[in-house]
């Protein structure tokens, strides 16, 4: 179960990528057509755009796929790579519960002020900052299971071949 939310994470992230991807090209296509432009899709784009990112965020980390310093790993002896990388994790635990913390208390701050995003779409600016702490608090709930286990074997490493980490 664990591993499947972090999968539905990862593909919503590219639905969402090939949902975008579409919408410009109709929008560029309509465009030279002469057809009128529909404004909106920039502004879903604009907001699609980063919750992709963060709904992608902890697939990549569960998945051991993330931005890091491969350089190291081939440096570092393997008994100490493992203690830098829980170290590693134990520091993205504490930024992510901040980051957290943060938008959570921005989030509220939000709600009492009523807020409003208005451009093509109204609605409450609040709905902008759900994905923070979701996205973080998974990241940080992963980076506490790397801290006390170490990362998740690839299936590379166990099959010899991409596939999905169980």
């Amino acid at each position: 179960m664990y591993a499947r939310l972090f999968s539905a994470l990862g593909a919503l992230a590219g639905a969402l990528v090939g949902l975008m991807v579409v919408l410009v090209c109709i929008d560029v296509v309509g465009r030279n057509l002469g057809v009128t432009s529909l404004p909106w899709i920039i502004e879903l784009t604009e907001l699609t755009l980063p919750l992709a990112t963060l709904l992608a965020a902890p697939w990549l980390l569960h998945r051991n796929e993330h931005v890091r310093l491969d350089l190291l790993h081939n440096v570092v002896p393997a008994r100490q790579l493992a203690r830098l990388d829980r170290l590693v994790s134990v520091i993205g635990v504490v930024l992510c519960a901040t980051v957290v913390w943060y938008a959570i208390r921005v989030i509220e701050d939000n709600i009492a002020i009523g807020a409003l995003v208005m451009k093509s779409f109204v609605f409450p600016e609040w709905w902008l900052f759900v994905p923070l702490p979701l996205s973080f608090g998974l990241m940080a709930v992963e980076f506490a299971r790397r801290a006390l286990r170490g990362p998740a074997r690839q299936p590379e490493d166990a099959a010899g071949g991409p596939g999905e980490v169980p």
